[in-house]
């Protein structure tokens, strides 16, 4: 059994310890936040945030996940008020929305590691792929949800959502809280 934490709660995984982590966060965990793309890590539709660092979780199994602390974009922030969810919204930046919670969640990594990246930081650390294209805009989010994180701006772009989170765990039989 593989024991980790997954958005703030300890699980343990009754799988196969080579399952890749993204079908764990899907499959079992009813995460679906988190995207299968390309299977191969090209793509970082499935970034999830493992330990502070931006992890495509298709690369990745549950067994090397194991005491490792896990968050996907549904723990980002409850009421969607997280500032690069805050500047994705006010920059228009989805199209399709296919890519947008993998994107979302490599910027939110980058910028607890750098709040002011360049547009060429932002191009290094940021290499999920977007089929519609909306890379200027993405660059844009970033740096302005950096400004909000610095306390240099304010955005309330993003309406709360439909339903609080814990309403929808209680529907996840598979999600086992560790012991």
């Amino acid at each position: 059994m593989t024991k980790f934490t997954v958005n703030d709660r300890p699980v343990q995984y009754r799988m196969d310890p080579e399952t890749p982590l993204l079908w764990a966060l899907r499959d079992a965990s009813n995460l679906t936040g988190t995207k299968y793309g390309c299977g191969t890590g090209d793509c970082g539709a499935c970034m999830v945030e493992v330990d502070g660092e931006a992890i495509r979780s298709c690369l990745v199994t549950i067994g090397e996940m194991e005491g490792r602390f896990v968050t996907t974009i549904e723990a980002l922030s409850r009421d969607r008020s997280h500032p690069v969810q805050q500047a994705w919204a006010a920059e228009n930046v989805p199209q399709c929305g296919f890519c947008q919670s993998g994107m979302i969640m490599a910027a939110a990594v980058l910028l607890k590691k750098n709040s002011n990246p360049s547009k060429a930081a932002i191009d290094e650390a940021i290499t999920n792929i977007c089929r519609c294209g909306t890379y200027p805009r993405i660059r844009e989010a970033i740096q302005r949800a950096g400004r909000v994180a610095r306390g240099e701006a304010v955005l309330s772009a993003a309406p709360p959502p439909g339903i609080d989170p814990d309403d929808a765990a209680k529907a996840v039989p598979a999600l086992t809280p560790g012991k």
